[in-house]
């Protein structure tokens, strides 16, 4: 595997920097795992890379981001997690993408803020609801850093493992071509399936539902 460049294909003013990098053996294979270092507030986001990437046209990406609750504590309440392990399988299948792991979690409000609203939610609210009684708006996040990322490690153009329209819209918004995008069915549970429900229903959320209750929670 070559080495990756800091050299950024576009002339704009890049928010990261590449901090770090080294290869990484995992059970699925030997990844390239690379360390991106925010200058604003010295936040450190990763990108798990695997083949060729710098120059490439429709290069796989998932743009993850953090859920301590699913993939730490084993959480049912979403299915971060699964969406992970689906992108990194995905990409070790095809032999060639990256995985972007980015600090924004609970929709970018943060673990204690998230919390805050998965009690809410115990009261009845559903999740965008929860946030709007913290004075969050539904999603805090953004893609200027994942933009970046890509930039520094030479993507040209990028296949978009997501269900999420506001992600590819984001991602062109900062210049990023999105060339296609690959659905990730979502593993619902009796716990998150209102939760994927209203995904689907208030944001647009293009959610397949798979298994054995799919019928019934769609």
């Amino acid at each position: 595997m070559s080495s990756l460049s800091p050299q950024p294909l576009t002339r704009r003013s890049h928010v990261v920097e590449l901090y770090s990098e080294a290869p990484l053996p995992t059970a699925r294979g030997t990844f390239r795992v690379v360390v991106f270092r925010d200058r604003r507030n010295q936040q450190e986001h990763v990108a798990m890379v695997m083949g060729e990437v710098f120059g490439q046209e429709g290069v796989p990406v998932r743009v993850h981001s953090e859920c301590l609750t699913s993939e730490v504590l084993g959480s049912l309440k979403c299915d971060c997690r699964q969406q992970l392990d689906r992108a990194l399988d995905l990409v070790t299948a095809r032999g060639r993408g990256m995985v972007l792991y980015l600090r924004q979690e609970g929709r970018g409000i943060g673990l204690g803020n998230k919390i805050k609203a998965y009690a809410l939610q115990a009261r009845g609210l559903d999740t965008y609801e929860a946030n709007r009684q913290l004075g969050f708006p539904d999603d805090l996040r953004t893609y200027d850093v994942a933009a970046d990322m890509l930039r520094l490690l030479g993507v040209r153009s990028v296949d978009l493992i997501t269900n999420n329209p506001l992600k590819i819209a984001g991602l062109v918004e900062e210049g990023i071509p999105v060339r296609g995008r690959i659905p990730s069915p979502a593993a619902h549970n009796p716990h998150n399936v209102d939760y994927l429900r209203t995904k689907r229903e208030r944001t647009g959320h293009l959610i397949e539902l798979f298994g054995e209750d799919a019928a019934k929670a769609g």
